[in-house]
């Protein structure tokens, strides 16, 4: 039995992985058809939460139990900050730019400034997550999406929390009608960061890796490598094929001022051009000047720049009580999911061809 279990991880690693987001679009499509769309989303929001709580912290744990985190991963952890606080400022600066462009004034300007700036967070432990399949970039990927999960579930709800009450103060009925992020989610950063950290102390103090247990590490390794897969094909599951229709594509990337009836689609199509391509374009620019000198290795490099290309999580839909535009958001995690999977898995492919 561990013989097999030995034998089939490689099968359930790497890029072997990535078919998966096509499997969970159509199976989920099929289903929707049988059973109705409502049920079904209903059932994958089940899953998502399951893997967020259980399979992603887990894999975190087996994957930093066999490191010695040591300066560069401190060094990276800092970068990571940094890089995350910047392509939120872009998000951010972008939108007011827009706003003021399109001559968005009072709420519509707000909300769209909001939309495009939440819309920053990206889908890193679902589409990410098959990052750490992969042994040379393991660890970065690893620190990389324990702190986006701190950036999306603490600090950006705080930020937008923070905005919501400044556009209502003085709007005490208002303000007591506004929900916050579930408790769960709240929870969820510091939550994922403790096995990360427990993981880390168990190694420097006792050595243990999950080679040293045996037949248990085997286990532990197939259970956990479990995750991508299934993380990727709810990365399928949550495209919309409603939206995948050449009029909507039309309104989608048309670049003509749009009515003020049809303010989704200006949100949406903004959001999608600075996750897209202004934040990915920059951060290659700047890490690959980085890289050029000699100042970080090929495996920061790789993370970085394909961690800018990755889609929108469906996640932000949690934060639309603070005021970011529901349908935007939607259009926006579908279409960059569209778009980023085939260039996410082209730029896997060609890094490590390069021997990154």
């Amino acid at each position: 039995m561990i013989d097999i279990l030995r034998n089939v991880i490689p099968y359930i690693s790497g890029l072997y992985t990535l078919p998966w987001i096509i499997v969970g679009l159509v199976v989920t499509y099929i289903l929707a058809g049988i059973y109705g769309e409502d049920k079904v989303r209903a059932t994958m929001k089940k899953i998502g939460m399951v893997l967020l709580f259980v399979f992603i912290p887990l894999l975190l744990f087996r994957i930093f139990l066999n490191i010695h985190f040591g300066m560069n991963e401190v060094i990276f952890s800092g970068l990571t900050f940094a890089v995350l606080a910047f392509t939120y400022l872009i998000s951010f600066y972008y939108g007011k730019r827009e706003a003021r462009k399109r001559g968005f004034k009072g709420m519509n300007r707000r909300n769209f400034i909001k939309t495009v700036l939440t819309n920053q967070g990206r889908s890193s432990a679902f589409v990410g997550g098959a990052l750490l399949a992969i042994e040379a970039w393991q660890v970065p990927a690893g620190i990389y999406i324990s702190l986006v999960g701190i950036g999306l579930f603490a600090v950006i709800p705080y930020i937008l929390s923070r905005m919501h009450k400044r556009e209502n103060r003085g709007k005490r009925r208002r303000n007591q009608d506004v929900k916050t992020l579930p408790w769960y989610l709240n929870l969820y950063p510091w939550y994922l960061l403790s096995f990360v950290v427990a993981a880390i102390l168990i190694h420097r103090t006792t050595g243990l890796t999950v080679q040293s247990l045996g037949d248990a590490g085997v286990i532990i390794h197939f259970i956990t490598a479990l995750t991508i897969p299934a993380g990727l094909y709810y990365v399928g599951a949550s495209i919309h094929p409603r939206d995948l229709k050449l009029d909507e594509m039309r309104k989608m990337f048309s670049f003509r001022d749009r009515r003020p009836t049809e303010f989704h689609w200006v949100a949406a199509r903004n959001a999608f051009l600075a996750t897209m391509l202004i934040t990915p374009v920059l951060i290659t620019g700047i890490f690959g000047m980085a890289l050029f000198f000699g100042m970080i290795p090929t495996a920061w490099f790789a993370v970085l720049v394909i961690n800018s290309v990755l889609p929108i999580t469906s996640t932000n839909m949690f934060l639309i009580p603070y005021g970011i535009d529901m349908k935007s958001t939607a259009l926006a995690v579908t279409w960059t999911t569209v778009f980023s999977v085939p260039l996410f898995t082209v730029l896997i492919m060609l890094f490590l061809k390069l021997g990154f």
